[in-house]
């Protein structure tokens, strides 16, 4: 498939989740995606009311700035800064307007089209820092010693708050082989990382055999193709012998909701539940799964606070449909679909138009979905992974 259908089918998806200012995962900083955008033509409607009223008074203030300011006026930066303010009156993270450029980039980002250095990394309001999830294999951030739990302090000498982890990562992107200087905190300690930005390779689905035949695969994010991609390393695994699997979601943030469903499909019976959506107007839609499950053997799920979205609905399915045990920490709790709206001007609306929960109905938005083992995991201890010991110790029992 060339790069011009997958982007018409990017725009043609029906839910495309992404987790724009919370956890990020593509691209440069691999901003992750999570939330549902459905692509939606604008309809012509008759300007009546309030709508009528904001009309004419942006046109009215765009006609004062013709007459009155002295300076220079770029029409183009006029209209991309009222939408901005628009959109970010609502105070609503997840609702935004997307320039002619950043669409773009949005859109190689969600074809795999990556340069950048390469880390996962979230939000942390807690402390209102940025955090290191971690690095991706190979990457620039890797290579330059870049750790999981590393903090984001400032790039190229600008500080940053939690509430702005979109503004950090547009500030690391650059063209290849320009650089981006990173001070990091580790510990105490706090340094400068020089960084050249490079084509950076996502991995979404990588597997393994772990002992007594467990299988054991890890999906980094829910792109295009990837239900493909873990149903060919899950039967990979199968030929090899294993008896259970351990599905290694943390630091997924999410991406197309249909991979998420399809996968469920996989696992889930014939006509179980798997997602339900609702719209502003309180319309319900329900999801089913499909098809007899392939995989029958003992799963276990493995989440934490950077698990979100479309991962959320994989979780949720499994859990509530008694296919899968979830261990780890609580997920991270996004569960509010976007529309995107492409603009005449080459731009796009994205607007948060609906939610959705889980199979039997359990809100996910802001709450999240809890383990059935709550296991804690230092990101900084790479000797120890007491969440992935916890699932080998429960899939063990699982097998008896």
């Amino acid at each position: 498939m060339g790069e011009e259908k997958k982007r018409q089918k990017i725009y043609r998806t029906v839910m495309l989740i992404i987790v724009v200012a919370l956890i990020t995962f593509i691209a440069t900083t691999a901003l992750l995606y999570n939330g549902t955008i459905r692509y939606i033509v604008p309809a012509n409607k008759p300007n009546t009311g309030a709508t009528k009223k904001l009309d004419e008074l942006l046109g009215t203030v765009s006609q004062l700035l013709q007459e009155k300011y002295v300076g220079e006026i770029n029409q183009e930066e006029l209209i991309d800064g009222a939408l901005k303010g628009l959109t970010d009156s609502l105070g609503d993270r997840y609702t935004t307007y997307y320039t002619k450029e950043e669409l773009e980039d949005f859109t190689a980002e969600t074809l795999g089209n990556f340069v950048g250095i390469g880390v996962y990394m979230q939000a942390n309001f807690e402390t209102d820092e940025v955090e290191i999830i971690r690095p991706i294999k190979d990457s620039p951030a890797e290579k330059a010693g870049i750790k999981p739990g590393d903090k984001i302090i400032k790039v190229n000498g600008i500080g940053y708050e939690a509430r702005e982890l979109e503004k950090l990562s547009s500030s690391i992107k650059g063209e290849e082989g320009t650089e981006v200087i990173l001070t990091l905190q580790r510990g105490e300690e706090m340094f400068d990382v020089k960084i050249v930005r490079s084509k950076v390779h996502m991995n979404y689905v990588s597997s393994e055999i772990l002992e007594d035949n467990i299988g054991y695969i890890m999906l980094a994010g829910f792109d295009e193709g990837c239900c493909d991609d873990f149903k060919k390393e899950y039967n990979e695994l199968v030929s090899k012998g294993i008896k259970s699997l351990i599905i290694d979601l943390r630091g997924n943030g999410g991406g197309l909701v249909s991979e998420a469903t399809d996968m469920a499909d996989l696992i889930c019976d014939k006509g179980q539940t798997t997602l339900v959506t609702v719209d502003k107007d309180g319309k319900e839609e329900i999801t089913k799964a499909e098809k007899d499950p392939e995989i029958k053997i003992p799963v276990v799920v493995l989440t934490d606070g950077a698990t979100a979205s479309a991962s959320e609905i994989l979780v949720a399915a499994l859990k509530e449909n008694g296919k899968g045990t979830i261990v780890g920490d609580k997920t991270f709790g996004k569960g509010v679909i976007q529309e995107l709206i492409p603009l005449p001007n080459g731009g796009a609306l994205k607007v948060t138009a609906a939610e959705y929960y889980t199979p039997n109905k359990n809100e996910i938005n802001k709450v999240g979905i809890a383990p059935d083992y709550e296991v804690k995991y230092d990101m900084a201890n790479e000797e120890k992974d007491e969440q992935l010991d916890k699932a080998i110790e429960v899939i063990k029992e699982k097998m008896k």
